[in-house]
């Protein structure tokens, strides 16, 4: 992130721009951009930049939805708060003039963290308007209420918002020790005790079977525990396969319940062993079936770096909001809520991306580059995308069938994750804050 601070002006901003040119689906009222819909501080902020801000919020959803082959048809007009009866498209707008807010009091506070928009950034800030405006038509220009000089403001404030991230997170505390960070490396097979068919339990001779499988699995391995467990599982059954995984080794009475998607008897087995060991029993759990388990590494290298740079990104995401929260709470902030509530995001009135001619002159960004960075991000702070995403790490195992029914793992649990709008969103060099995620980019 901090190679991308380096950025000049024309290359961080014309990631927003380049993806293509936003075309309108016209059924709401025109807009006067000109209003002002809040002042920050004293200063006044036009509709035309909030505007702009919720309707490539709208477009790159909608775009993210499309791209996990998800329906965009009803997105915004359905009710994120039964109290208020608020849908997600009011949320999207209420987080686009907050984030616009915040995007002035941080112009305001770039000095005190050396932050400046040269002379040059303001030449590239003023091409990469015109041809905004050049790219879009009248009527897509119309239905945004924005004129030249307020998507000039809007990336003047994104550069300043871009380049202060790192500063801003630079004084969170990201000295994380070893013992916080460990994790302990497993391989595992699970023979599961779901009926075939999802509707009928297994019958107690059936159980009896799949127990019996099992207890071979584990002699099988006991005999060589350091072969492939992957081969010595398909000797006895084919449809068997081993997995590996890793867990958190140390946790904290907190983090004991929310530690790992495997059973309980699982993770306590395994706690037991020393590396390369195999537990002595088949361990049955209530729901997941039974399990054949081996202790890789109690203290695995790699896994235990990934899960220090997902600390150290969720402290830096939390310093920032944190942060940042502070500033909005402290500023004297007005809003003109009639004018607010003429903007309006629904599913009748759509905003998308279209295709753009690719220039050989210009080092940009295709919308699918845009995408796949920006979910990137998003996987980065999740303990992603994880959850576990883990930080850079939303790996999702491509299961055998039998792995899918044993719903045990954090990737097959993330992968039927439903897209769901929320109310605020952070910075990334890349792309422009979008309503889907609040991540830290």
């Amino acid at each position: 992130m901090k190679k991308l601070m380096k950025r000049t002006a024309a290359a961080s901003l014309a990631g927003i721009l380049a993806a293509g040119m936003l075309a309108g689906c016209g059924g709401e009222k025109k807009l006067d951009g000109t209003k002002t819909v809040a002042t920050v501080d004293g200063t006044e902020i036009p509709l035309g930049v909030v505007s702009l801000m919720a309707r490539q919020q709208q477009a790159y959803t909608e775009s993210m939805y499309a791209s996990f082959g998800m329906s965009t048809g009803n997105i915004w007009d359905t009710e994120a708060d039964s109290e208020t009866g608020e849908t997600y498209g009011d949320q999207a707008v209420s987080s686009s003039l907050e984030q616009v807010e915040l995007m002035y009091i941080m112009k305001t506070k770039a000095a005190d963290y050396g932050v400046e928009v040269t002379e040059e950034d303001q030449k590239a800030i003023e091409e990469a308007a015109a041809q905004f405006m050049e790219d879009n038509s009248e009527e897509v220009l119309a239905e945004l209420a924005v004129n030249e000089d307020q998507v000039k403001t809007f990336l003047e404030l994104q550069t300043y918002q871009t380049r202060m991230y790192d500063l801003i997170v630079a004084d969170a505390d990201t000295e994380v020790s070893d013992e916080e960070a460990q994790k302990s490396s497993f391989t595992y097979v699970q023979v599961s005790t779901s009926s075939t068919d999802g509707e009928e339990e297994l019958t107690e001779e059936e159980l009896a079977e799949k127990k019996d499988l099992a207890q071979q699995v584990l002699d099988a391995v006991k005999e060589d525990p350091e072969a492939d467990m992957s081969e010595t599982v398909k000797a006895i059954d084919d449809s068997l396969s081993a997995l590996s995984d890793s867990f958190k080794t140390n946790v904290s009475e907190d983090e004991e319940e929310a530690s790992s998607s495997y059973p309980d008897e699982v993770i306590e087995a395994l706690r037991t062993l020393e590396d390369g060991e195999v537990y002595d029993e088949v361990i049955e759990t209530e729901e997941n079936g039974y399990y054949v388990v081996r202790l890789d590494k109690v203290f695995d290298e790699d896994a235990t770096e990934t899960e220090r740079e997902s600390i150290i990104s969720q402290r830096e995401q939390d310093f920032y909001t944190e942060t940042t929260d502070q500033w909005l709470a402290d500023a004297d902030i007005q809003v003109e809520e009639k004018v607010l509530k003429t903007l309006k995001i629904t599913d009748s009135h759509s905003f998308t991306y279209a295709a753009e001619e690719e220039s050989e002159d210009e080092e940009v960004q295709t919308e699918e580059e845009i995408d796949a960075e920006a979910a990137e991000e998003i996987a980065e702070d999740a303990e992603i995308i994880d959850e576990e995403a883990d930080d850079a790490d939303l790996t999702e195992v491509e299961a055998t069938e039998e792995e899918t029914e044993a719903e045990d793992t954090e990737e097959a649990e993330t992968a039927g994750a439903e897209v769901t709008p929320t109310e605020k969103a952070e910075p990334t060099a890349t792309a422009s804050p979008t309503p889907t995620e609040k991540a830290a980019k």
